[in-house]
């Protein structure tokens, strides 16, 4: 009866995996049928490549300055799209300034996808004293918006890089815990997990196995909609000179010490902005394409 049983777990596994792994198949061509996501996804993707091989493709130096080129207007010859207050090349600048921008938008919300989902498996599966515990603790940030947290730890914790991360990390944590503890709750009472249970399965063998699998994707999808978010709170943080430090080229840092030039040369101080925007807009409308993809019912 048990070698019985325990081919049943085992063959129900397999129908489970191939179940998932054709279901991912299914979102990925839907996936391809979203126009505007694949067009985001392609600004990212170039956004990227800009950042990464900004040493090799940048036309510049992006710390050299010059007062005698302060300012110049876009269209500039040698200054595609201008220099900025201190005379450095405004493209180089915001090529250089995305790969902060962007580890700054992504690296928070990885993390905190990472260690939301553990304590969401963790607290849903569980239950009891436990879950309360957790989730009463996590319900604290939820007293103060995201904007407000996010200044405040990074207040207390100090400017520079580092900081900002962690600050906006401890900010989207609470939020994917709560998706993440939602499904497993949900998850965990279905049949074929209680049968898995009953076979002998170790929990960590359950949770890995059969739950993991099923909260990813919701999981997945609420962090993809997180990133635009993450851009414009890592570039707010910026702005108030709570995140990266001069000189370095970032986006919102640039936008701060682009202010004294919004009257003489708007659209000299509003290019981080849009580099912002398009960002964020992308980061937005992928998710969406995701979202929309992951609906294999429509």
């Amino acid at each position: 009866m048990l070698n019985s049983s325990t081919d049943s777990t085992q063959m129900r596994v397999r129908n489970q995996t191939q179940q998932n792994s054709g279901y991912w198949w299914v979102v990925l061509r839907q996936l391809r049928q979203e126009r505007l996501a694949m067009i985001s996804a392609a600004v990212l993707l170039v956004l990227i490549l800009a950042a990464v091989f900004a040493p090799w493709i940048a036309p510049a130096d992006p710390f050299k300055a010059s007062m005698l080129k302060r300012l110049m207007p876009i269209g500039s010859p040698g200054n595609i799209l201008g220099t900025d207050e201190l005379g450095r090349d405004m493209l180089t600048r915001l090529m250089y300034g995305g790969r902060l921008s962007l580890i700054m938008g992504i690296v928070p919300v990885f993390s905190a996808f990472c260690i939301g989902t553990s304590l969401g498996l963790v607290a849903g599966y569980v239950g009891g004293t436990l879950n309360m515990i957790i989730m009463r603790v996590l319900d604290i940030f939820y007293a103060f918006p995201s904007v407000l947290l996010a200044v405040a730890i990074s207040g207390a914790l100090g400017p520079g890089l580092s900081n900002s991360l962690i600050a906006l990390t401890l900010v989207f944590v609470p939020q994917i815990v709560r998706v993440a503890e939602s499904v497993t709750t949900q998850v965990r009472q279905l049949d074929y997990i209680e049968a898995a249970r009953m076979s002998g399965a170790s929990n960590y063998s359950i949770i890995s196995m059969h739950i993991l699998a099923n909260v990813l994707g919701p999981v997945f999808v609420y962090a993809t909609g997180l990133l635009s978010v993450s851009m414009i709170l890592a570039s707010g943080l910026s702005f108030l000179g709570l995140g990266v430090k001069p000189p370095e080229p970032e986006w919102g840092l640039m936008l701060n010490t682009l202010r004294s030039a919004i009257y003489n040369k708007p659209l000299i101080a509003a290019l981080p902005g849009v580099f912002i925007f398009i960002t964020s807009i992308a980061f937005n409308l992928l998710a969406d394409g995701v979202r929309s993809a992951m609906d294999i019912k429509k």
